[in-house]
């Protein structure tokens, strides 16, 4: 029976458990949102979501849906609890976060409610290690209510046109400007470090511009400390989704394929630094 098939142990009722044949399909998401030590984890049918926060300002989730994982079974409407994610994230890499040729490490989770730990069992090569790792009461998270109805400027920007954009600009600037527009310059990226201003333009037509729906010019300010973080998001992702509210928050909607071509999430929130006025344009 393969690793991940073999059931739980006899009379064990399980609030969630979920196995998977590859452990670095998780690891690799769950890093590109570990910018924090702690998570919080939300298991509902659809899948697993696990939340990052800080300072009440940045909030990104990476989405796991129910169909990457080979079972994934859930016994209430949702089961969340907080843990470190500095801890899972060792123990999935324990036996390394680079497999030989034609070798993966299985992953079998379990947690059995509130007060438990939540259990890995890992197996590779035929050896297998069991983690017990410490659950907290989950915070209360905040709330981005980022619904489509809500969003005034939505563009979908293929990644590598924005890890170029990382590339070149000035990154001692202690803000992002981005300006959103129906007309020109459209999508503009603007940094102002110690070698001065430098501004980075999208045509609407551009070949890494794979939508653009625009309502209205807006122009906002993010601070680059908080933007940062998901740096490691964009590297993994082919897709970017970039969206923004009346208010001027702001969503990056990272699209990653897995090795094995599944398709999952990860999202950043951002509260706006500064709305820019036109006079000061």
């Amino acid at each position: 029976m393969p690793f991940s098939a073999q059931p739980p142990a006899s009379g064990e009722r399980y609030a969630l458990s979920a196995s998977l044949d590859n452990a670095r399909h998780l690891s690799s998401l769950l890093r590109a949102v570990h910018f924090q030590d702690h998570a919080t984890c939300l298991a509902t049918a659809s899948g697993l979501r696990v939340t990052v926060e800080d300072a009440k300002c940045i909030q990104a989730n990476a989405f796991v849906q129910a169909e990457i994982f080979q079972e994934f079974s859930v016994q209430e409407e949702s089961v969340m609890f907080r843990i470190s994610l500095s801890v899972l994230l060792d123990c999935l890499t324990i036996f390394g976060t680079s497999s030989l040729p034609g070798t993966s490490t299985a992953l079998r989770l379990c947690y059995r409610g509130y007060g438990y730990p939540l259990m890995l069992f890992l197996e590779e090569g035929g050896v297998v290690t069991v983690c017990k790792i410490n659950t907290q009461e989950p915070e209360e998270l905040l709330d981005f209510d980022f619904c489509s109805t809500k969003v005034v400027n939505k563009i979908i920007l293929q990644s590598e046109g924005l890890r170029e954009a990382f590339a070149e600009l000035d990154m001692t600037s202690e803000v992002l400007q981005i300006t959103m527009s129906p007309d020109k310059p459209y999508f503009r990226l603007s940094t102002f470090g110690n070698a001065g201003s430098a501004h980075l333009d999208y045509p609407r037509d551009s070949d890494l511009m794979e939508a653009f729906h625009c309502n209205q010019t807006q122009t906002n300010r993010y601070k680059i400390s908080l933007l940062k973080p998901s740096t490691k998001a964009l590297a993994l992702s082919c897709k970017v989704s970039i969206r923004t509210d009346a208010q001027g928050f702001l969503s990056l909607q990272y699209m990653i394929r897995n090795e094995d071509g599944q398709i999952c999430f990860v999202e950043y929130y951002c509260c706006p630094d500064e709305n820019v006025t036109e006079a000061e344009l």
